[in-house]
């Protein structure tokens, strides 16, 4: 999973998810819980979002928008728990460990 950009919009910041899923596997449920927080490194805010579905052996962009904070005020992304993982037409499971982490903006992105 890559943070790829960020892009300042009127209600706040607008970030640009990469998924990319080598596996063979298409997740029909995948919803993480983010902690968004500040350049002091004080949390300013959670937030749920959902990236399903996600195809097998493709990478899928995923935009979200972090409301009431500027782009440049974010100083880090913390995947704070990953609230739904299921492959389709399969039990949930642990996904956590699965997941490489990486960010390409100003605000690293960290398990």
């Amino acid at each position: 999973m890559e943070l790829n950009k960020f892009e300042d919009v009127e209600s706040g910041c607008r970030s640009f998810f990469l998924f990319r899923n080598q596996t063979e596997t298409v997740f029909a449920a995948f919803e993480m819980s983010l902690a968004i927080l500040d350049k002091g490194g004080v949390i300013d805010r959670l937030l749920t979002i959902d990236a399903a579905p996600l195809p097998a052996e493709r990478t899928t962009l995923k935009l979200f928008e972090i409301p009431e904070i500027g782009c440049a005020d974010i100083g880090e992304v913390l995947l704070h728990d990953i609230t739904a993982c299921a492959p389709q037409n399969e039990a949930e499971l642990d996904c956590f460990p699965l997941i490489d982490l990486s960010s390409k903006t100003s605000a690293p992105l960290v398990k």
